[in-house]
């Protein structure tokens, strides 16, 4: 019997995973700082002064720290299932409260908007794929016409023995940056075991298909990548 899809929810709902959220990814994925500054210039390039962002799985508040410290104008709506990174991000963004709105669900009971672009680091890999379908077609209504949407996660080829050498990879640099090797590993072998990852072909198809049009990517770190698209 195929084991069980992982529930992100579930996970971001232990203590010891929501105070450890930050380092942990700052580990696992490379150029995680930068990342987040590159997310906020592209989105930048389009979207207007007083821009406001739709940012999916905001909790932590990593990401909309940075937005709202690059770009004082920019509200935010900030969307995530798990209630103890919500009151992590507030805590994160208190200087910035006037300027976010955090929604505790999923994309789909967020707010209508319409929204001059959206984000989603590090979620969509958690996500079924029938429910990624949808969730990138939400993400899509709640845009304006040609608004940038920006997105990154684990994605590499997917053809026989590839997931096992981009895994490899991936446990590497974890390990190189000062992760636990056996939690790295085991971290390995559930992703493996539930996650249903799409190779990079796949991703841009998706998102084609959910109304995005010029999706480019514009970042890859090993195990991860990174597209920008407009609705």
């Amino acid at each position: 019997m195929p084991n069980p899809p992982i529930d992100p929810s579930a996970h971001f709902n232990d203590p010891m995973a929501v105070s450890a959220y930050a380092d942990k990814a700052r580990r696992l994925v490379p150029g995680w700082a930068d990342l987040q500054k590159m997310v906020a210039l592209l989105v930048a390039e389009r979207a207007p002064e007083q821009a406001r962002v739709l940012v999916i799985g905001a909790g932590g508040g990593v990401e909309l720290k940075v937005f709202a410290e690059m770009y004082p104008p920019w509200h935010f709506v900030g969307v995530d299932p798990s209630k103890p990174m919500l009151e992590l991000a507030e805590a994160a963004l208190a200087p910035h409260m006037a300027r976010v709105q955090l929604h505790h669900g999923y994309v789909d009971t967020a707010p209508a908007g319409p929204f001059d672009a959206a984000t989603c680091l590090l979620t969509m890999h958690f996500v079924a794929i029938d429910e990624r379908r949808r969730t990138l077609e939400d993400i899509r209504r709640r845009l304006k016409p040609g608004a940038p949407f920006v997105m990154a996660h684990m994605s590499f080829p997917q053809a026989p023995g590839e997931q096992a050498l981009w895994l490899s990879r991936y446990v590497a640099f974890a390990i190189a940056s000062g992760a636990d090797p056996d939690g790295v590993r085991n971290a390995a072998s559930a992703i493996s075991a539930r996650l249903q990852l799409l190779g990079p072909d796949d991703e841009e198809a998706m998102l084609k298909a959910a109304g995005f049009a010029g999706t480019q990517l514009f970042y890859a770190g090993l195990a991860f990548r990174g597209w920008v698209a407009y609705a």
